[in-house]
């Protein structure tokens, strides 16, 4: 409704309500349990499931294990977010945003003043845009930027022109390579099946309606893959992804396996948590990035926050002050018990 267009088609993100279903064993269940009394007392519908009403309600789960389960009841579910970012894109175009897609290599700051008037800040004058095909810059002169490059966020305050010192603390946010596996299973746990973390980390969804399925999982701190390209770990999905799922859903022990794809996490390497607000000492930059991985869930949310920073210089919706740079500063993180 916020997002549609006239004259043009309404917009269809395919949202599946089937709710997402967290899985805690003995050790995690106490954490579980804070998570969900937390999210009712903000008003979520999310239910409490013992192993034998997880069974009852799920007959195809192995409960071994599993000491509390949590589920989604209401407004929750997956949705594609390839057609939100084009239906943010389309509305924002359509109200005279201009889109230009280039790479950003170089800033000028008032610090190249002949006599800076604030040697412990700076503001940005002017960015230097390349564009594609092109071996030429376009110099684009700014009143307000706003650093929301995803997995390249820390990399791009390290750029040509930005004064060292006022860039400290290094930005913590570096790409991270996920896998996303896809399979058939026409056993599988049908159109009952809702977004399933399991107690191992591993994470499955229906995708669909003819027992198709995806999922993953996120690899332990020293076994990163390297992010610098974009190829599938194959092996990764035989030997560590699918003994947990046929582990937990044992009709997966003869799925066939229909291909895979890779993708980055802007991750905060500090908390795992988004930073967003005003960077402390370049005047004009505001910060979006390191969402490492729900990033989609908080970006309305984060959007209209910076745009409530650009018009109105604070925050009004939601007062979002410590996802700030303070605590990078202040070596307080802000930890977050229900990241997948």
């Amino acid at each position: 409704e916020h997002l549609g267009v006239p004259n043009e088609p309404p917009i269809d993100i395919q949202f599946q309500p089937s709710g997402y279903l967290f899985l805690a064993s003995q050790e995690g269940a106490a954490k579980l349990e804070a998570t969900v009394q937390l999210q009712r007392e903000e008003g979520a519908q999310v239910a409490l499931l013992s192993p034998t009403q997880l069974k009852e309600k799920f007959p195809w789960i192995n409960t071994e294990d599993v000491a509390v389960a949590s589920y989604g009841l209401e407004d929750e579910g997956w949705f594609d977010p390839w057609t939100l970012l084009n239906a943010f894109r389309r509305k924002a175009t359509s109200l005279g945003v201009h889109n230009c897609c280039g790479e950003v290599r170089a800033f000028v700051t008032s610090a190249h003043d002949p006599i800076p008037s604030a040697p412990e800040s700076a503001r940005i004058k002017y960015v230097h845009i390349y564009m594609p095909d092109s071996l030429e810059y376009q110099p684009v002169a700014c009143s307000i930027v706003v650093n929301a490059a995803g997995a390249w966020a820390g990399k791009l305050l390290e750029a040509d022109g930005l004064p060292r010192k006022l860039c400290q603390p290094h930005l913590p946010i570096q790409p991270r390579k996920r896998y996303v596996f896809s399979w058939h299973c026409p056993d599988g746990p049908g159109l009952s099946c809702p977004f399933l973390v399991d107690t191992s980390g591993a994470y499955f969804r229906r995708d669909g309606i003819a027992g198709n399925y995806l999922g993953g999982m996120s690899p332990p701190e020293e076994e990163e893959p390297d992010p610098s390209d974009l190829s599938v770990d194959h092996d990764y999905f035989q030997e560590q992804l699918w003994p947990r799922l046929a582990r937990r859903v044992p009709s997966f022990e003869s799925l066939r396996v229909r291909g895979a794809w890779a993708g980055y996490y802007d991750y905060n390497t500090f908390d795992r948590n988004g930073v967003l607000g005003p960077h402390p000492r370049l005047e004009n930059l505001f910060l979006a990035a390191g969402f490492s991985g729900h990033g989609l869930q908080h970006s309305p949310a984060a959007g209209r926050a910076v745009a409530e920073l650009v018009v109105r210089g604070r925050f009004e919706s939601l007062d979002l002050q410590r996802l700030g740079w303070a605590r990078l500063e202040d070596g307080e993180p802000l930890q977050e018990g229900g990241v997948v």
